[in-house]
């Protein structure tokens, strides 16, 4: 995985932290037990807030749009008042300019349910994005004193202002970092953050494993095409998979396949390996020196081999798959479809309260503070669906409007294996593999109506490709006597994959399935 996915990821987070501080305080009684809560002795109080709040609380949730069309207004019910209504107004201008002005959001708030909560509220556009508080029931004002250009406007009064409510309040919100900051720590806190939420929000088991907890592993009998599927869990890499398997599904956060090569030796290729520059791009590498590297790595990684069935061993062409393996040699990770591999829907990819409402103000908010890297992760992959070239996000918004196409439907459009970006081919970690499977023949007639591009790391596991048969296994593979299908080579935690080699590979394979959890349930053929 690469370091500007940690960042995107980082940024949203950062913006919510953001949006949790410098509130004040509210004084007045009576009270909810929510609210005072935190005032407890903690023995006493933690072990109630853990239950009542959770990372999930941090995330807006999309209230809907404001518009300044025929005054319309938006009612809703929020976390501290039960009555609020909002409008938004067009202002004359401040700038030379004529016509673009600005606006003025009125917001009124009432029956709050308790005289020490507090609603904290996002505002977005494609172009800014901005909060407030409100801890009293009375008339409110937002003032936007200048649209940031003429397409803003046109924007704001086509689609309007994004409205968010922070679900868990004012000190919800800040509760809710508690369970955050400790998924990127590189420690036992942290360690112990990402199991419970993955516990919580997937279902997952983390039964710790029999030692030995590392397998002394021969090489000969490792396979070309054998998959590796490495789940971290502490640390900056174990707080983003935590997040990336919570969205996706999958129950690891990374992959690596091996190779032989005509001498026998044993070669790791691996789409995300960080360099001496801290580039991560796409390489091969002994395998010895692979696994020094996992053994060192402080993220805790659990590892497990998946070897291929022999009938699809059979039919593996090593040569070909050196091939394409040499082809994208230095290339960098598939940061431009990396997204594009989890939204397949309209809104079935989205955990609760993620939408697509959220994933543009977030994509707006990164185009405003690192362009350049906006460009390389959605910019170039948004232009490819709609067959343009060179648009800004902003452009790429006017283009959709344009086509009557909502940018919903715009992110639900397919990759396509053959896009050509400006630095080559894209692939992610899991999209190299099955890239390399589909030029080694692995599958056969359905390679041309397969989008390798589109598939998860849970797509990947669950494909039937790999050994069903634990009496072929390797003698020294950890399969804690028949408990695993597959090979666990490393952790001390017994990792789970499930809906491991269920699914037979089939045209347009994994381009419109759902993927909500915590039980990720996806439809036969979708």
């Amino acid at each position: 995985m690469s370091r500007k996915p940690f960042l995107f990821l980082s940024c949203l987070l950062l913006l919510l932290v953001g949006f949790s501080v410098d509130l004040g305080q509210s004084l007045k009684v009576p009270f909810s037990v929510d609210d005072v809560l935190p005032m407890l002795p903690r023995q006493v109080s933690w072990p109630v807030l853990n239950s009542f709040h959770s990372a999930v609380d941090l995330l807006p949730v999309f209230i809907g749009s404001l518009t300044p069309n025929n005054n319309a207004s938006l009612e809703w019910k929020g976390a501290c008042f039960r009555g609020n209504e909002a409008r938004l107004d067009i202002t004359p201008s401040d700038r030379d300019e004529p016509g673009l002005g600005g606006g003025l959001l009125h917001l009124k708030t009432s029956e709050a349910h308790s005289l020490t909560c507090m609603d904290l509220y996002v505002f977005a556009t494609p172009y800014r994005i901005t909060w407030d508080y409100y801890f009293s029931a009375r008339d409110h004002t937002l003032s936007f004193d200048s649209w940031e250009e003429t397409a803003e406007l046109d924007y704001v009064k086509e689609h309007g202002v994004s409205v968010f409510l922070m679900p868990s309040g004012m000190l919800g919100t800040l509760l809710s970092l508690i369970d955050v900051l400790p998924l990127f720590s590189n420690t036992a806190w942290g360690e112990n953050a990402n199991l419970a939420f993955l516990k919580k929000h997937m279902g997952a088991t983390f039964e710790k494993r029999p030692q030995p907890w590392r397998s002394v592993i021969n090489p000969e009998d490792v396979h070309s095409g054998d998959f590796l599927a490495v789940s971290k869990i502490r640390g900056r890499w174990g707080g983003f998979e935590t997040l990336e398997k919570w969205v996706t599904g999958g129950f690891a956060g990374h992959t690596a396949v091996c190779l032989k090569d005509d001498l026998g030796r044993l070669w790791v290729g691996e789409s995300g390996h960080e360099n001496e520059k801290g580039e991560e791009i796409i390489v091969v590498i002994p395998w010895d020196e692979w696994w020094a590297l996992t053994l060192k790595d402080n993220s805790n990684p659990q590892v497990a081999l998946l070897p291929l069935h022999p009938d699809v061993r059979g039919k593996f062409n090593n040569t070909a798959a050196w091939e394409y393996a040499r082809s994208m040699l230095g290339k960098p990770y598939g940061y431009h479809n990396m997204i594009f591999s989890w939204i397949d829907t309209l809104g079935d990819n989205y955990p609760p309260p993620l939408d697509a409402h959220l994933v543009i103000s977030v994509m707006s908010m990164w185009t405003r503070v690192q362009p350049a890297y906006a460009a390389n992760m959605w910019n170039e992959a948004l232009n490819k669906r709609l067959g343009t070239e060179d648009l800004d996000l902003y452009g790429i918004l006017e283009e959709t409007a344009r086509r009557g196409m909502s940018f919903d439907e715009l992110l639900t459009i397919p990759e396509q294996d053959e896009w050509v970006y400006s630095d080559g081919k894209s692939t992610t970690c899991v999209a190299f593999i099955l890239a390399m499977y589909k030029a080694a023949g692995v599958f056969g007639p359905l390679a041309d109506h397969i989008q390798v591009t589109e598939f998860t790391i849970r797509d990947a596991y669950t494909l039937r490709l790999f050994e069903d048969n634990q009496t072929r296994l390797p003698s020294w593979c950890n399969t804690e006597k028949g408990k695993l299908e597959f090979c666990q080579i490393l952790g001390e935690y017994r990792m789970e994959l499930p809906g491991y080699n269920t699914i037979d590979p089939y045209p347009n394979m994994n381009e419109n399935c759902p993927s909500l959890p915590p039980y990720y349930e996806r439809p036969s053929k979708c």
